[in-house]
């Protein structure tokens, strides 16, 4: 079982590595051209995450019932909701983008963004919100890649396109030769072009798979819709709960000055990098526990969370205790602004070691959704930011300003992993015994 996960997360972390690449490379770059343009590029990381929240929910519903139909021995279903998650999920994040385009001054006026952070804004945001939608549709095509059970392409395509945005990074930004460059606008420019050739090489890539179906698509709407959205409906509630606390945290932070806005943007940003292992797990576990679960292998299922728990725990708290011990030098590679990188290496100092526990919740509400819990697992993101991490984050910054404000982060992210898994421990044993004989009975019927 233990190689098992390891050679399906693998690809998928290293995938995970590069795609989050993206945005770290591009915070490299842009802090280069100065405090301004990084800050600029930081209001837009908590919309970011409402656009992460909403294709990450419609991800998790692709992986949840695709992969319950396999398990079940339907792949002409498995065929046809793939066609169909496909095409509704690229209209509607394409409908969520337009409505943030137009939103644009409401939004980060809202979040403290001064006037000359505006134009700024302003340049970076159309071609950073198509970018978006590209690359929300790469996303898709993983998920369905993901629910059959294949890892290595998508973790080769992110590879792929975080390579071609780290070329282009310095060209578009900086310029070449007589070419000037767009600035902070560049960056955008420079991930649009990458995920457009990555949509191109993943839609060769399917069509050389029988995964898709065009008959039966309105007969199987209307027969899966209503349970398509009870998954992804409160996945994308717990997914985008961390977006609405985000916009609440980039707001405390905001008090504390444009540098420590920078700095936050940063931290932000390296946080998903160090939590690639984290985030390989919850793309490459939940298929199987969708699997285990449609045929009823409730053993298996408490076995995989015990292992993938054990592993959050160790390479997480390992990893955090030595890159805080590096604190400084990372930042230095980080921030080109000395007050910034300061102020990044005293927040990655207390932060870093608490991600092994954010880890454990990440894990849990990622096995609620695939094991048909998507209320639990609103609960849980709920839980964690709510009632952990903003009122620790809130209480810190007003106590001891930015070296509180790592704290209360810390604190936060402690508590809620400790709280999480009490929470999946306590309705393991119940929500399990009843989908058990749920899937027992419907077994029996079809046998019947």
């Amino acid at each position: 079982m233990g190689k098992t996960l390891w050679h399906q997360t693998l690809p998928m972390a290293v995938g995970v590595m590069a795609l989050l690449g993206f945005n770290l490379i591009d915070s490299i770059f842009i802090a280069r051209l100065g405090t301004q343009p990084l800050a600029a590029q930081s209001f837009t990381f908590p919309v970011a995450t409402v656009i992460i929240g909403v294709q990450v929910g419609f991800g998790i519903a692709i992986a949840a019932l695709i992969s319950r139909a396999l398990g079940a021995d339907e792949p002409a279903r498995a065929r046809r909701l793939g066609s169909l998650v496909l095409l509704g999920g690229s209209a509607a994040m394409l409908l969520l983008l337009l409505v943030l385009w137009l939103l644009e001054p409401i939004i980060f006026r809202l979040l403290g963004a001064n006037e000359a952070t505006m134009v700024l804004i302003h340049q970076y945001w159309g071609p950073w919100l198509l970018a978006s939608w590209i690359g929300a549709l790469l996303y898709l095509g993983y998920s369905l890649f993901r629910a059959h059970g294949e890892t290595r392409l998508p973790g080769r395509m992110m590879v792929l396109t975080s390579l071609i945005n780290l070329v282009l990074d310095p060209v578009l930004i900086f310029g070449v030769g007589p070419f000037k460059g767009w600035g902070l606008a560049g960056a955008a420019w420079a991930t649009l072009i990458a995920f457009v050739i990555g949509l191109l090489v993943l839609a060769q890539s399917l069509s050389r798979r029988d995964w898709l179906s065009a008959s039966g698509l309105r007969q199987e709407a209307g027969a899966s819709l209503a349970r398509f959205m009870s998954i992804a409906l409160p996945a994308m509630a717990s997914q985008l709960l961390p977006a609405v606390s985000a916009l609440a945290a980039t707001g405390i932070v905001a008090r504390l000055g444009e540098a420590a806005v920078a700095a936050w943007g940063l931290a932000a940003r390296l946080e998903t990098f160090v939590i690639l292992v984290v985030l390989g797990l919850t793309m490459s576990l939940p298929p199987w526990l969708g699997r285990s679960f449609g045929a009823g292998r409730w053993q298996e299922i408490r076995a995989l969370m015990n292992l993938a728990a054990r592993v959050v725990l160790v390479w997480q708290l390992v990893l955090g205790i030595v890159l805080s011990a590096a604190a400084m030098p990372l930042a230095g590679l980080l921030a080109g602004n000395e007050e910034v990188r300061g102020m990044l290496a005293m927040l990655l100092h207390f932060m870093l070691p608490s991600y092994a526990f954010l880890g454990i919740c990440m894990l849990v509400v990622s096995a609620c959704n695939a094991l048909g819990w998507p209320r639990r697992a609103v609960t849980v993101s709920f839980m964690r930011l709510f009632v952990c991490y903003l009122p620790c984050l809130s209480l810190g910054a007003w106590l001891g300003g930015l070296m509180g404000l790592g704290i209360g982060a810390a604190i936060g992210n402690v508590l809620a992993g400790v709280l999480a898994w009490w929470n999946y421990r306590r309705i393991l044993g119940d929500k399990g015994r009843e989908s058990s004989d749920m899937i027992s009975g419907q077994q029996h019927e079809r046998l019947s």
